[in-house]
């Protein structure tokens, strides 16, 4: 415990400390992504999965975790922040007004990733932003979410925001993948190109997935009459 309490009070290891969380938030938004999808699949699959889900006993228990883990990330982010702000106005090296300049960009852009998610609670989970469509039943007796979807993104004002919220918070990700390996040491020229084309499939992956939901309802290709 004690090792952990040193190394967090270090910069390299609130930097570690930073791309591990980091990486399990990357891996939680692809696994809410690869569920949502099952909006493609029709009314049914979507609303039997959001069923499932809301039943399933660990829920509770995962999103606290996840709260836990991005709490942990936002102060982590935060103080590096303000670590690189001091540094550079204590006039040191270029090097470290690059850092601070790359550091200022992902706060802002880690900002939008933030907004957003509460915005996306507000929506989808508590039903603040699309009342009217929130409290829907299927045939079955679940919580029509496809419908609370398609209808949202029938909106192209809601429906477009979704879409340049992915594309922002993809810019974030994609930065955040590649500091993520070379700050656990996996930084090579001999495969730096490999860690550079993985980080960008696996956010492009991200990116395309979740902005197809919402391009596709607008395009008509998802609707109601589809359930």
């Amino acid at each position: 415990m004690n090792r952990l309490i040193r190394m967090f009070s270090t910069s390299i290891g609130r930097k570690l400390v930073m791309a591990v969380t980091g990486l399990i938030l990357f891996v939680w938004l692809l696994g809410h992504m690869l569920g949502n999808m099952a909006l493609f699949q029709g009314a049914d699959s979507l609303n039997s999965y959001a069923a499932w889900l809301q039943g399933h006993p660990s829920l509770w228990v995962m999103r606290t975790s996840m709260l836990l883990v991005l709490a942990v990330h936002i102060y982590v982010a935060l103080t590096l922040a303000m670590e690189n702000r001091i540094a550079r106005s204590s006039g040191y090296a270029v090097r470290t007004f690059q850092t601070s300049g790359s550091s200022r960009y992902m706060v802002i852009t880690g900002g939008i990733v933030v907004f957003f998610l509460i915005y996306h609670i507000l929506h989808f989970t508590l039903g603040v932003v699309t009342p009217e469509f929130h409290d829907g039943v299927d045939a079955a007796g679940n919580h029509d979410v496809y419908s609370m979807v398609v209808r949202s993104f029938q909106n192209p004002v809601l429906a477009g925001s979704y879409i340049v919220a992915m594309l922002l918070i993809g810019t974030h990700l994609l930065h955040a993948t590649r500091s993520m390996f070379q700050t656990v040491g996996v930084n090579h020229e001999s495969y730096n190109g490999t860690i550079r084309i993985f980080s960008q499939i696996a956010v492009a992956l991200f990116v395309i997935g979740n902005c197809s939901m919402p391009i596709l309802v607008l395009a008509g290709v998802i609707g109601l009459e589809t359930r």
